[in-house]
């Protein structure tokens, strides 16, 4: 029963429309002059309050939003979210391992405070009052539609199989003003809670 619905699950997904724009996504500086920056704005227009900068030869700089127009991007820096000009982006796209999980994933959540990132092919699950655990990915399910990052995840869990759905979706961690592209749904083994979380395509220093 669990692994019909387990499939049940993956024709859902396959079915599900796609954002457009394919975000978040992973952009490197381009067309900042050497000894130049890249203003990191407090809202998309150049007239708002600069609240960070960007080096010139920057890389993997993950964009979480647009602007209505797309003319900016969203972006992180520190513990808020700040906006800079896409003219001086230049994506380099989202790199997939043999897992089909983006690289550099990390996910967090809190109440209760956790944390899962994609390391050499396992999720490696880490939760406040435990030690880490390394989740071996048993399929990690595209759409086979290129470019997204929705992901039905069957592993390894902690007493039994873990499943977790990973999809686009505006994300906010709780604690701090940063924006999130990603969100999660995480269930450790087939009778544990359901956890929420937020994701990054790059790694998230806490």
């Amino acid at each position: 029963m669990r692994l019909a619905g387990f499939l049940l699950c993956l024709a859902a997904l396959a079915a599900a429309p796609v954002r457009a724009e394919m975000l978040p996504q992973l952009y490197d500086v381009a067309g900042v002059t050497a000894g130049d920056v890249l203003n990191i704005r407090a809202a998309p227009q150049a007239s708002a309050a600069i609240i960070g900068t960007l080096a010139p030869d920057a890389q993997g700089v993950e964009v979480v939003a647009q602007n209505a127009s797309g003319t900016w991007g969203q972006i992180n820096t520190g513990e808020t979210a700040g906006w800079v000009n896409l003219r001086y982006l230049e994506a380099r796209g989202v790199h997939i391992d043999n897992y089909n999980l983006p690289v550099g994933l990390s996910c967090y959540g809190t109440e209760p405070f956790w944390s899962l990132s994609n390391i050499n092919g396992a999720l490696q699950y880490e939760a406040m009052d435990g030690p880490a655990k390394a989740l071996d990915i048993w399929i990690a399910q595209d759409s086979g539609i290129a470019g997204d990052l929705r992901r039905m995840i069957l592993m390894a869990g902690l007493g039994g199989p873990a499943t977790a759905f990973l999809y686009p979706a505006a994300c906010t961690d709780g604690m701090s003003d940063r924006a999130f592209g990603l969100a999660i749904s995480l269930m450790t083994a087939p009778d544990a809670p359901m956890l929420s979380g937020c994701c990054s395509l790059t790694e998230q220093r806490r």
